[in-house]
């Protein structure tokens, strides 16, 4: 407990409590924290772990919730966290694109391991084509990032 001054009245050598509270270090502490939740919430937003390749391209500005498609390294095809057999990819990404408002369907990202094979990755781009999703984005790491 902190002490006040000493007082010279009556009572010499006695130092009086204090009844202030310090909030300067529950403030330091909040802020910690603060800084720690902002730097690790973006790295909880892919579910499927990818080995993407990178890229000196800048993030894109998004306005709605985009389609996250990824491609693990066992070649699987995930929609979100959701894992679709490849027989089904076709209909599930037409009734994602008739469920939309926005021209040329809702935007989609593609998240591809970089050792998947090229024609793996082009027969998924097909199927979303084919689907009349026509906003499309590869998503890559930027330089020096990692995962």
């Amino acid at each position: 407990m902190a002490m006040g001054p000493i007082h010279s009245g009556g009572q010499r050598g006695r130092r009086t409590p204090m009844a202030e509270i310090n909030v300067t270090p529950m403030v330091d502490v909040m802020l910690v924290l603060l800084i720690i939740f902002m730097v690790t919430a973006p790295l909880l937003v892919a579910g499927v772990p990818v080995d993407m390749p990178e890229s000196k391209a800048g993030a894109l500005d998004q306005e709605q919730e985009p389609i996250s498609i990824s491609l693990d390294p066992a070649g699987a095809i995930f929609i979100g966290d959701q894992e679709v057999p490849a027989e089904e990819l076709g209909a599930r990404l037409a009734t994602l694109a008739g469920n939309s408002k926005e021209e040329g369907g809702p935007r989609v990202f593609l998240r591809a391991d970089r050792g998947l094979d090229y024609g793996r990755v082009m027969s998924v781009m097909g199927e979303i084509n084919a689907a009349g999703l026509r906003k499309v984005a590869l998503v890559s790491v930027a330089s020096g990032e990692g995962q």
